[in-house]
């Protein structure tokens, strides 16, 4: 059996600050295969972000990896030097932030910036770097693309440079995109042709996606396999309609009751009590058992160890049966 494209073992973010260490991400494990779509859900806070940037080794002092292993197409990019690292983004791991203004420069056209992305790694003309670049900015739904190149991000609405980021990010066809929040600020209709063109993008050149995202209803629609993430661990994961349709994690629960489908009209959302604990200071035992229906006292002692099956979970009392 062939190796998968992203392994990641253990893997822990740290950011060492003045009032102590906050554990961004904890011992967290997956894989991933070549053309496979893979969603990462968790509340605001919950390291989803910070595990993005960690793929791609974009964490910045006081953050550090602390712990773990990443290997990518059998190689090791924990501890890659930095110049290995850049040859890598872009061209083979590219990353759509959730904020565009932190890939666009505002000063550059869009075109020179997504010109000098394709000439960066692809020794091409100017001509045909613009070429591809309106290719790219036509699929993401942009109008008149090839007039579009000469404006600059300022003269673009705030959903229109979002689709420019994204078009950045599939310029080069990369072996896996990195989607933080990516169509976030879309109109309806704009992110089914954005999803659209993502699948296609997974099937037809065989590019894997880690999809981040708090909206539960695009990822069961665009993700095979799921990953729920609270307080810096995965706490499930498993194939996406089965952790959907039958959840082990009372976490994962909350989630699908608080959404709006969920509610019967004229009546309040339900919603998971309480906040996120500090990640500076995790209580002791479940991260979740302070705002667990469910939590017992071993959860307030004790860490609950993985428990693997068709969905895996990390819970001293799970909801739910195995199906």
């Amino acid at each position: 059996m062939s190796e998968p494209l992203l392994q990641v073992a253990g893997l822990s973010t740290q950011f060492h600050t003045q009032a102590g260490v906050v554990k961004a991400v904890s011992d967290v494990s997956f894989s991933l295969e070549r053309g496979q779509i893979l969603g990462l859900v968790g509340e605001s806070g919950s390291g989803k972000s910070v595990t993005g940037f960690s793929l791609l080794g974009l964490v910045d002092p006081p953050g550090r990896i602390a712990e773990g292993s990443i290997r990518f197409d059998g190689q090791e990019l924990v501890g890659m030097p930095q110049p290995d690292l850049r040859a890598l983004r872009g061209k083979r791991i590219a990353m759509v932030f959730q904020d565009p203004m932190m890939t666009l420069n505002p000063v550059l056209s869009v075109g020179t910036q997504m010109t000098l992305a394709v000439r960066a790694h692809d020794k091409v003309s100017k001509q045909m770097a613009r070429d591809r670049a309106v290719e790219a900015l036509t699929r993401v739904g942009i109008p008149d693309a090839g007039h579009r190149l000469d404006a600059y991000p300022h003269q673009f609405s705030g959903g229109m440079r979002q689709r420019v980021a994204i078009a950045i990010a599939m310029i080069h066809s990369p072996d896996i995109i990195i989607a933080d929040e990516p169509t976030t600020a879309l109109d309806v209709s704009i992110q089914a042709q954005i999803l659209h063109e993502m699948r296609e993008l997974a099937k037809d050149s065989g590019t894997a996606l880690i999809w981040i995202s708090h909206d539960l209803a695009t990822v069961s629609s665009l993700a095979e396999r799921l990953l729920v993430m609270y307080a810096g661990t995965i706490v499930e994961e498993g194939p996406t309609a089965r952790v959907l349709r039958n959840p082990r994690h009372p976490y994962t629960r909350g989630l699908l009751d608080s959404l709006p489908a969920t509610a019967p009209p004229g009546q309040n959302l339900q919603q998971i009590p309480g906040s996120m604990p500090s990640l500076l200071a995790l209580p002791p035992g479940c991260a979740f058992a302070p705002r667990c229906s469910f939590a017992s006292e071993v959860c307030n002692g004790d860490v609950p160890y993985l428990v693997t099956g068709p969905s895996a979970f990390r819970c001293h009392h799970p909801i739910g049966e195995a199906k």
